[in-house]
């Protein structure tokens, strides 16, 4: 009797041990969390994300401590090249094969949709810290997506409200023709008609375009009061350049609707000066970011851009959310991240909204002229500081389906 019960009570405990294994085995899947940094590597795009975001994810992992729920996190990284198919197709081969938990930057609104519609059905996370585009939280929104640093709603309102003010209310947009362009143009249009301004006309040019000389000499013709720009990085420095070269800036104010810190350093001050843009991050704004910063500098001889310090708090927020969740499972980690405050040197007080929108403060600033810049990149002065909750698109104007209650709802 005594030699049956002693078997009954090791299979009772061996049935015990075989019904916790598996489910505690499952919190972290393939017993690690694998990130993957997928941005434009070596195109027009590269310098403000790129290996920079690469960068950036690696130090909040390092700085998270390199493992969470005691298992490793690692890090890969991939470039979509700027085309919708390679990205999606990297993706998914991440998702399917490489065991990859989540994406971050997808620096291409087109690559960004291609790539969230792929991680909507692997129960996968993106972290959208590069493209700009109001889609991602609107028809193309999903349950494990975060738009984190910028849209196109937030840097136009900021923009387009700053000049307003000094009383510059004729416009005419030069806009790049694909997704991002076409709602970066909108925007602008929505915010100077809001604002009783007048938009005269309209041009689109191809992206990465070397030529910009039509494209300008149109919007000179014009005679508008502000020729703004609907594009970026390569695209907004050359077109810039060709506006100077015209002399177009002589009697029309250029206006970009989005320029990164990269970009004012690759033109160079004497002329970027007086050139006024919206930001989600400044690096000399508060100890905390120079600190951080000044961190980054050592590794990549440059400053940050908006997006790679993005990079670093939506990675650094992601594996809190997993801590908290205490799993890797995608709509469990979103919708932990939904709940959690964020509070790092990219924002405080940043909250995820339903529609996967980060919400957090965006600074209007104005670029430096030589003289006032008294230091390697030292080049904004902050004009003002615009409450997440009046920067961005409220929820209340959302069309995502998250918002409007006509998702599916998964098992």
């Amino acid at each position: 009797m005594n030699w049956r019960l002693l078997c009954v009570g090791v299979l009772a405990v061996c049935a015990s041990s075989a019904a916790v294994t598996p489910a505690v085995a499952q919190r972290v899947s393939d017993d690690r969390v694998r990130i993957g940094v997928l941005s434009d590597m070596s195109g027009q795009n590269s310098d403000g994300s790129g290996k920079g975001s690469v960068e950036a994810a690696r130090m909040a992992i390092e700085d998270f401590g390199g493992k969470v729920l005691g298992k490793p996190i690692e890090l890969v990284s991939g470039d979509h090249q700027n085309k919708a198919d390679v990205g999606a197709t990297l993706a998914r081969i991440w998702f399917d094969h490489d065991g990859v938990d989540a994406v971050v930057d997808v620096n291409n609104s087109a690559v960004a949709i291609a790539v969230v519609n792929v991680a909507r059905e692997r129960n996968r996370v993106v972290l959208l810290t590069g493209p700009g585009s109001t889609a991602m939280t609107n028809e193309h929104c999903a349950e494990t997506s975060i738009h984190y640093v910028y849209d196109t709603y937030a840097v136009a309102k900021a923009v387009v409200t700053g000049v307003l003010k000094q009383g510059k209310m004729d416009w005419y947009v030069v806009a790049v023709d694909y997704a991002f362009g076409k709602a970066l143009a909108a925007a602008v249009e929505q915010f100077v008609n809001e604002g009783g301004g007048t938009i005269v006309g309209q041009v689109r040019h191809p992206i990465n375009t070397t030529d910009f000389a039509p494209f300008m000499l149109q919007a000179q013709a014009s005679k508008a009061s502000v020729i703004a720009l609907a594009n970026a990085t390569g695209d907004t420095i050359n077109a810039i350049k060709t506006a100077s070269q015209f002399g177009i800036t002589a009697n029309q104010t250029i206006v970009p609707q989005l320029l990164f810190i990269n970009d004012v350093h690759a033109m160079g001050l004497p002329l970027a000066q007086g050139m006024i843009i919206a930001t989600a991050f400044y690096w000399d704004r508060t100890p905390e970011s120079r600190a951080w910063s000044r961190r980054y500098f050592e590794r990549m001889k440059k400053m940050p851009s908006m997006i790679q310090a993005g990079a670093y708090s939506a990675v650094l927020s992601y594996l809190k959310a997993i801590d908290a969740a205490g799993t890797d499972d995608g709509r469990a980690v979103a919708a932990k991240l939904k709940e959690l405050p964020i509070n790092d040197l990219f924002a405080r007080g940043g909250k995820v909204r339903t529609d996967g929108r980060m919400v957090h403060d965006m600074y209007l600033v104005q670029v430096k002229n030589p003289k006032e810049s008294s230091y390697p990149w030292d080049y904004y002065k902050v004009l003002a500081t615009i409450p997440g909750d009046q920067a961005f698109q409220p929820l209340e104007k959302s069309t995502c389906p998250l918002v409007t209650g006509t998702i599916r709802k998964h098992p």
